[in-house]
């Protein structure tokens, strides 16, 4: 970890913007084209993580005969500005089976006006704080100890500025070395196929975000984060932000079904638990994807999709 603050990561991220960049804004059509594109991609890709999981449900693996298969339920939510004028919205869609305990595939598309005191904190807000956010947002809690949980989000944020951010950390209550390895191959993977600079400045990142310093430990075992990318060149972020997903998508129901066939014992199951405590404190303290939803009006339900079902504290 560098332990980079907030300003020290967006002069690292500009820093990436392409020399030939245009400094004009695009047009509005332009502006409107981009904002359809990115938030069909992320609607691709959770119906295509949906299928993935859905598919790990048929075989159960262990758990094959306590119950049936697991199918997502999908909530659709409305979000309403300050002033009553619609603000966008979004779809829950969360499954609770047989191998995955809760998991939660959100996709929404918000817009509005950020407070005065938050639009501070939003690049490109201070000056006109209208903002449109479009994102996908993922957290798996498994059944079994063995498998790991995970969380992933991928998003489009446009105020004067624009940019992509997003990324995906593994989290194991029983760390296994290869399924670790594997992991960040596949992001390293992802990342490598774009920009050599990537892979190391978003896992050190990833690592950093993730730290939960009350603790004195990581959540997880790390994996990518990124946020303010914008090169300059949209198309290639977003080719890079699509084949983050993409990662994703090929690597975890590969250990998901590495290891939902293993046995566990009690002990296993309250090192879980534990676990999960950890990664509650983390997500109600410290996130910002949290923090970005109940600060913008989006639904509590689906931005606190990600706390585990159960969860026990020492």
């Amino acid at each position: 970890m560098t332990g980079m603050d907030k300003l020290e990561r967006r002069a690292q991220m500009r820093a990436l913007r392409k020399p030939d960049a245009p400094d004009t804004p695009v047009s509005d059509a332009e502006m409107d084209a981009r904002k359809t594109t990115a938030e069909s991609w992320f609607r691709t890709l959770r119906n295509d993580i949906r299928d993935a999981f859905e598919t790990l449900e048929d075989q159960g693996g262990r758990l094959a005969d306590s119950g049936p298969a697991g199918r997502f339920k999908e909530t659709a939510w409305e979000r309403k500005n300050d002033d009553g004028t619609p603000g966008g919205g979004g779809t829950m869609s969360v499954m609770k089976g047989r191998v995955f305990e809760k998991v939660g595939v959100n996709i929404s598309t918000v817009h509005g006006t950020f407070s005065e005191r938050f639009a501070k904190e939003i690049p490109g807000a201070e000056e006109d704080p209208r903002f449109w956010a479009s994102g996908i947002s993922l957290v798996a809690h498994m059944r079994s100890p063995k498998a790991p949980a995970v969380h992933m989000n991928t998003r489009f944020i446009a105020t004067r500025n624009s940019w992509f951010g997003g990324g995906s950390d593994l989290n194991p209550p029983i760390p296994r070395d290869d399924d670790t390895a594997d992991f960040h191959a596949a992001f390293r993977e992802a990342c490598d196929a774009h920009d050599p600079q990537y892979h190391a400045m978003f896992k050190d990142w990833c690592d950093d975000y993730f730290y939960v310093p009350h603790r004195n430990r990581a959540r997880g075992v790390g994996g990518i984060f990124y946020d303010y990318l914008d090169t300059g060149d949209w198309n290639a972020d977003l080719s890079f932000t699509q084949d983050v997903g993409r990662a994703f998508l090929e690597i975890y129901p590969k250990l998901v079904a590495r290891r939902m066939d293993e046995a566990w014992t009690d002990d296993d199951r309250e090192t879980q638990l534990v676990y999960r405590g950890l990664y509650a404190e983390f997500n109600l303290v410290y996130d910002r994807g949290t923090r970005f939803g109940l600060m913008t009006g989006g639904n509590p339900d689906a931005i606190l999709m990600s706390l585990p079902p159960e969860a026990k504290w020492p």
